[in-house]
């Protein structure tokens, strides 16, 4: 899909603060360096890379030679699963002090996830190409008090200026994490896909922002004839509810089949801009907010 002039303008500079290039346990449709020689096409300044399975940061340091000529960069964050121990505050320092940008909290081993799944699958949720054991990773001890992890994890990413993400958990323990987060100093939180999976209310996701909570929707879940699908009108309830200084815009794409990033992100810049929504506004939640979040500016 080729961008307008004015949805060129508008989306040059763009970050993708969640991108599911490979390699990864699920089989993805490119790697790193593709999703970055892509991101080219509208100028993407900077996308980061989520596996559910692994600190992604290794694997962009790994192949910093192939990046060479390439605009967009690519950067790496780590995610809470069993595959790196759940709750580890050991492999978060080793993720955020080499370069890493963006904790989240269990996505696949959450037991909101876990109760989730089994109704994924028959809509065509993606499945591991390898075996792997799924266990719930949990923010509470037996007694039900906060693992003392949270707070440890969160020193760890206010300290680095990195963005807490609340993964895939229950709405309830969402609230909780962030007041740690809060507490700790943490100055980025964010809520990614709220209405899907944890389906976070508008209502909840209002109470989140004045918290200083940014809601993450993503593009790929606004394409119609895909799965997950929500109608734009979804998307302009929430942004109207929450407001466009607490909402950006990332991919969530990747999978194997899919459209691209940069084709959703085209599309869905296009459908907000056709609805009336000023260019200033639409290039806050491509551009803007995701710039700050990403917390390089002093990067060349």
């Amino acid at each position: 899909m080729e961008a307008s002039p004015a949805v060129a303008k508008v989306l040059e500079g763009l970050v993708d603060m969640h991108c599911h290039s490979g390699p990864a346990p699920f089989p993805r449709e490119f790697d790193h360096v593709d999703a970055a020689k892509e991101g080219d096409r509208i100028k993407m300044r900077a996308f980061v890379s989520k596996s559910h399975h692994h600190s992604t940061v290794m694997d962009i340091r790994a192949a910093h030679r192939s990046f060479a000529g390439v605009g967009t960069k690519a950067y790496g964050g780590i995610v809470l699963n069993n595959q790196v121990g759940g709750l580890n505050p050991y492999a978060v320092e080793m993720c955020v002090r080499m370069g890493g940008k963006i904790v989240w909290f269990p996505t696949f081993s959450s037991r909101r996830h876990i109760e989730f799944h089994e109704h994924a699958l028959a809509q065509g949720f993606p499945t591991s190409a390898v075996e792997l054991t799924t266990t719930p990773v949990l923010i509470h001890d037996d007694d039900g008090a906060l693992r003392p992890e949270v707070a440890h994890i969160a020193d760890v990413v206010a300290e680095a200026g990195a963005v807490l993400n609340g993964g895939h958990l229950h709405p309830d323990d969402m609230f909780e994490l962030f007041s740690v987060g809060a507490d700790r100093g943490v100055e980025r939180m964010v809520a990614s896909h709220p209405n899907f999976i944890s389906d976070v209310t508008v209502e909840q996701g209002v109470a989140m922002a004045e918290m200083g909570v940014y809601m993450e929707h993503e593009v790929g879940m606004y394409l119609p004839d895909e799965q997950p699908f929500f109608d734009i009108s979804t998307l302009v309830e929430w942004i109207d509810a929450v407001g466009v200084e607490r909402t950006y815009l990332a991919s969530d794409l990747g999978q194997i089949g899919r459209t691209h990033p940069v084709d959703a992100f085209i599309y869905v810049a296009t459908q907000l801009l056709d609805r009336g929504f000023p260019e200033k506004d639409v290039r806050r939640m491509f551009v803007d907010t995701p710039t700050y979040l990403l917390n390089a500016s002093d990067e060349s």
